[in-house]
This record gives C-alpha cells, sequence and structure tokens, in this order.
C-alpha cells in the first residue's frame, strides 16, 4: 500500500500593507504645498507682464503685486499707436492655416508609414525622423530662395504654406498612434468594398482624433508665437503678426529715450491673452489627447 504525503499547505495571503491615514494626509499635504509652489513660480511672470501694463510709466517696474494706480489707457494707447485689430486677424489666419495643414498632410503620411507594407518603408522612414536633427539655420536660406524665386517671398504664403508637406515630429507622433489601432478593423472594411481614401478618412481620422487635437494644438501655439518667420518674410505693416507687431512697438517705443514700456507690455499680453484662453477651452481634450497618445505609445 502505497504511502501520500499529506497535501502541502497553502500559504496564508498576504494583505496589502495599507498606509495609515496620519501618512496620507501628511503625503497630500506636501504634495499641494508643492503644487502650489510650483504653480506661483510658473504664473508670477504673467503676472507680473499683467499688472505692469496696467501701470503708469513711472511705476511699470516697482514690482508691486498691484498697481497702486490703474491705467487701464495703456490699452487704448496700443490701439492707437499700431493695427493691433489687423495684426490680429492676420495671426488667426496664419495658425489655423498652418495649424490645420501640418494636422492633414502629417496624418496622412503617418498612415501610409503605419498602415501600408512597402519596400524601404523603415528606411524611408528614418530618414523622415533624420530631418529633425537639422536646425532650422541650415535651411533658412534655401527655402527663403525657394519662395523668392516664386514671387511669394513678400507674403504671409510661407508662414503656413511649407506645413503642407508635414512635420517629422508631428508624423511620428501620428504613426505610433496609427500602429496602436487594430489591423483587422481596416481588414474588415477593406472586404466590405472601403477604399484606401476611405480606410483614412471614414476609420482611421475618426479613432485617431485624440492625436489630431494635440498636434493641431501644438501647431497653433508654435505658429502664433513664431517670430522668426515674420521677421524674415514680413515687410509690409499691414501682413503682420502680432509677434512680429510686438517687435516694431518694441523697437518704437522702447528706445532710449522714449521708453514707453507700460505700452509694450499690453501688447505682450494682448498676443498672449489668445493662447491662454484657447488652452482652457480645449484643456479637456487636450490632456486626453496626450494621455490616449501615452498609452498608444
Amino acid at each position: 500500500m502505497a504511502i501520500t504525503a499529506p497535501p502541502a499547505a497553502r500559504p496564508a495571503p498576504v494583505s496589502p500593507v495599507r498606509p495609515r491615514p496620519e501618512r496620507r494626509g501628511g503625503n497630500r499635504v506636501v504634495f499641494w504645498i508643492g503644487l502650489t509652489v510650483a504653480s506661483v513660480a510658473f504664473l508670477y511672470p504673467f503676472w507680473w507682464v499683467l499688472t505692469a501694463s496696467l501701470k503708469p510709466r513711472s511705476q511699470v517696474f516697482d514690482n508691486l503685486v498691484l498697481p497702486r494706480n490703474w491705467a487701464f489707457a495703456n490699452y487704448l494707447k496700443i490701439w492707437d499707436a499700431a493695427p493691433v485689430w489687423t495684426w490680429f486677424v492676420n495671426s488667426v489666419t496664419v495658425a489655423l492655416a498652418a495649424a490645420v495643414a501640418v494636422t492633414i498632410s502629417s496624418a496622412m503620411v503617418a498612415w501610409a508609414f503605419a498602415y501600408y507594407r512597402f519596400p524601404g518603408r523603415n528606411g524611408w522612414f528614418g530618414l523622415v525622423l533624420a530631418t529633425m536633427m537639422l536646425p532650422g539655420a541650415v535651411t533658412m536660406i534655401p527655402v527663403y530662395l525657394i519662395w523668392n524665386s516664386v514671387g511669394l517671398a513678400t507674403t504671409q504664403v510661407p508662414l503656413w504654406a511649407s506645413n503642407l508637406f508635414g512635420s517629422a515630429f508631428y508624423i511620428f507622433l501620428l504613426r505610433q498612434f496609427f500602429l496602436g489601432l487594430p489591423r483587422d478593423l481596416f481588414e474588415a472594411a477593406r472586404i466590405d468594398g472601403v477604399g484606401h481614401w476611405g480606410l483614412f478618412w471614414r476609420i482611421a481620422v475618426p479613432l485617431c482624433k485624440p492625436a489630431l487635437i494635440v498636434t493641431f494644438v501644438f501647431e497653433l501655439k508654435a505658429s502664433w508665437a513664431d517670430l522668426l518667420k515674420p521677421l524674415i518674410y514680413l515687410r509690409d505693416v499691414e501682413l503682420f503678426t502680432l509677434p512680429r507687431g510686438l517687435k516694431a512697438i518694441s523697437d518704437r517705443f522702447g528706445q532710449a529715450g522714449e521708453q514707453q514700456w507700460e505700452i509694450v507690455l499690453a501688447g505682450s499680453v494682448i498676443t498672449v491673452l489668445p493662447m491662454v484662453v484657447v488652452f482652457f477651452l480645449a484643456q479637456r481634450h487636450f490632456i486626453h489627447g496626450i494621455a490616449t497618445q501615452g498609452r498608444k505609445g
């Protein structure tokens, strides 16, 4: 008769160690203190510019948190001194055109690299990524000569038309998102008769909406704040964007002997404030897009 060993006793489950309530409360206090300090550090420069733009000229650099004498007339002066509304419309037009152009073009290129299998795909994609290693100063003169040869060097077209060819960073961003989509979904659509354009426009684009929003907001902000291109291409004051116009205001009112810094700072607030508003309006979609992109990557 065989003797069997008794079954081994299962180890008792180990209950997870939960932090004590007082420890969790202490960590939360430290977290909120650190968050408050960081928020103040990031917000103070903008608050300084905002309050300084509402001070008289003699009090601009007094570093007070609130003005002793409010000078709302500074904003009326800048509207009288420069065509700010025209510059604002130009900035909106250029920024929207640049953001739409780079979002659509980059999405199409990224979709091609993610879905289609063709010889040398990885090599071509590596070549696209390699263009990010080139500083903008390297291609600045050749690109200007190209636009000058077609007679568009003194217009607003170069500020946004280059985005029609996509951006390496956005192509990489969107390609990683497209790679996370189930390929079987597109194969089933092909069986149902959906064409190549339908796969991209009707299936891929709606599924990657969060990544497209991230791309659009990134480029909108970059184009809105761009000063280098307007400095190179724009000569006519009526074609200036807000950053280029702010540079002209700074050159005019920031010179020695005149130094009307309250007007320059008012122009800075007018330039920055629209992007602050856009971020708060698109905050939910923007954060969701960043989080989703992180999971897809």
